[in-house]
């Protein structure tokens, strides 16, 4: 594989020690912004460069382990040798492994915050408590990367129990992290309030939407429509005498984003703003995937809000994801933001699916 790579990844080689020079070109080297770009650029090189100045190393020690081992009369030497060629032909396969990931496309929204809806599905007041359990599966996943979460709008259907909720994740790589979250997750337990121990089988749906600047998306100011209204959520007196909340409507898509959990209208408007830029993007995005084919998507499933990707198994203690047809015994703590192992899971049948279709 590597060896039908080798003209592509000689000319990325080439072209890291290029920029390393033209960076340490005097003139060059004043332009700030100049420096920044090729800096930019050559850091998008890095991993791949060293993984095949490795495999190089490796591929020429390997040689020469061949040749001891076949050419040595020593018996010792070439056991010796015989065994360094079995080590070096296990860390030569895990290399090529390696530079075919470095090699995929990246998805340019990777490093990205998220915007994260959460709303209710089927299942009555079970599906918003499993929605409310969700949102704090989510939070605590944050905090334990040291990530902010900042509620954008929610709508609450009792005490503990939410109808839907927005809200934002801000961090390096969350986009990364959380994007193959999207979907329906499915829980399966007894709710308090079954006298009879029935399990109930409940649905809400994820959506996770990468944050996207205002030069990324198109908005005409006249194709908004802007609503403000007094905020239905906590906030005292203030919240109730001054209308705060902000709706904004994108006329042509019918598309609408709300947010009423700032005291400030400016701040809602804002964060609004966020919202509808977010989702407008992520419709844009949608229709160019489809275009492309279903078959050759780089996503993981289709993160068709329809799609079941996930059940909750309470009396089992057991979280089945569908896509990997795994299951892991650790709900309790799962639903306390320990999800790193199955999204990285998720992550290596992303880059495992991408290969297959590159090879093909």
């Amino acid at each position: 594989m590597i060896d039908r790579l080798s003209e592509r990844l000689d000319g990325l080689a080439n072209r890291h020690e290029e920029l390393t020079e033209r960076m340490g070109d005097p003139e060059i080297a004043v332009d700030y912004e100049k420096v920044q770009e090729l800096a930019k650029e050559r850091a998008s090189l890095d991993r791949v460069v060293h993984l095949y100045r490795d495999y190089r190393r490796v591929s020429q020690e390997l040689s020469d382990a061949k040749s001891i081992a076949d050419g040595e009369t020593d018996e010792e030497l070439t056991a010796l040798a015989r065994d360094e060629q079995v080590t070096l032909e296990d860390e030569l396969h895990t290399l090529t492994k390696e530079i075919q990931i470095a090699l995929l496309p990246k998805d340019p929204n990777d490093e990205k915050s998220v915007i994260v809806e959460i709303r209710a599905g089927a299942g009555g007041d079970e599906a918003g408590l499993f929605a409310a359990d969700l949102f704090r599966m989510y939070s605590r996943f944050a905090d334990h990367h040291n990530w902010r979460v900042e509620v954008v709008d929610k709508s609450e259907s009792g005490i503990g129990s939410l109808k839907e909720i927005t809200f934002e994740v801000h961090g390096l790589g969350a986009y990364s992290r959380l994007k193959h979250e999207s979907g329906v997750h499915r829980v399966q337990r007894v709710p308090s309030t079954e006298s009879s121990g029935r399990i109930h089988t409940s649905t809400s749906t994820v959506a996770v939407l990468p944050e996207v600047d205002e030069v990324e998306v198109d908005i005409n100011p006249d194709e908004l429509r802007i609503d403000i209204f007094h905020s239905g959520g906590h906030g005292g007196q203030n919240v109730q005498k001054v209308a705060t909340a902000v709706r904004v409507v994108h006329l042509p898509t019918g598309i609408m984003a709300v947010c009423q959990d700032e005291r400030s209208q400016l701040k809602n408007k804002t964060k609004a703003m966020a919202v509808l830029r977010a989702r407008l993007y992520d419709m844009e995005r949608r229709r160019q995937e489809a275009e492309i084919t279903e078959a050759r998507r780089s996503q993981v499933g289709t993160a068709d809000r329809s799609e079941k990707i996930r059940t909750y198994n309470f009396p089992q203690n057991r979280i089945t994801d569908h896509r990997l047809e795994l299951s892991m015994h650790n709900l309790p703590q799962f639903m306390e933001g320990a999800i790193d192992e199955l999204l990285d899971a998720l992550v290596a049948y992303d880059q495992a699916r991408q290969l297959e279709a590159a090879i093909v």
